[in-house]
């Protein structure tokens, strides 16, 4: 089964593509040329994998929350291709990619976005498993969302419950943290501002997810973009 993912939720662009039991991945600093770099993007894996896009047999694409432009370029460019070739569809939601790295974490682990406007788009996450929908929300508000699901006695986090910050707001966050949460207890993932179409591949091939459905679908927006808002 040939398997091509699209991440483009945020300023770093990356695709992965899985073929004949092997794992090509690239990712780019985009900036604002998501929509020129991603079908690029997807040919070299192809030919890097030697096969013709005509033989991808699934594609996938982040669901959100993330980046308004990014998001809707990485739905066109997913629902391009499973309409032209009439294969499935499976959409993730970002977060979830975020933190399928870190199941093993011992604590909570908080994936995060800068969502601008001193909020983040996040939730809260124990052992792979959500502890939380999606939010928008100020730091304070994740902050007592974590020492709430941490249980410390004393309404900290304690040393068994440490958390870790990941995606592209974990530095962010992290900092914005520093007045609720005692910062030795707040990790910050190394590769925090790296792509995850290979997180995303993943998650479609180890969970056999369904797909299809997608197609009728868009992205996950958590509130309205400025230009909505402006059109008044």
């Amino acid at each position: 089964m040939n398997i091509i993912a699209f991440d483009a939720s945020s300023q770093v662009l990356s695709v992965a593509l899985a073929s004949g039991g092997g794992v090509w991945y690239t990712e780019i600093d985009a900036e604002s040329r998501h929509s020129e770099l991603i079908m690029e993007c997807a040919d070299w894996l192809c030919g890097s994998a030697g096969i013709a896009p005509a033989e991808l047999s699934l594609v996938s694409c982040m669901k959100g929350p993330g980046s308004f432009t990014g998001l809707r370029i990485g739905f066109a460019a997913a629902k391009g291709l499973a309409l032209a070739l009439a294969i499935p569809l499976a959409a993730v939601p970002t977060l979830d990619c975020l933190a399928y790295p870190f199941s093993f974490w011992p604590g909570i682990v908080i994936p995060a976005i800068d969502a601008k406007k001193n909020s983040f788009f996040a939730a809260l996450y124990r052992k792979g498993k959500r502890l939380t929908g999606d939010m928008d929300a100020p730091a304070e508000t994740i902050a007592k969302a974590a020492l709430a699901s941490a249980r410390g006695p004393d309404g900290s986090l304690p040393p068994s419950e440490p958390l870790l910050l990941t995606g592209q707001g974990a530095e962010l966050l992290g900092e914005c943290l520093a007045p609720y949460i005692t910062p030795e207890f707040v990790n910050i993932d190394k590769g925090f501002n790296r792509g995850k179409a290979r997180e995303l591949l993943d998650i479609v091939k180890n969970t056999k997810m369904a797909a299809g459905d997608d197609l009728d679908t868009g992205p996950v927006y958590l509130r309205k973009s400025d230009a909505e808002l402006n059109l008044k």
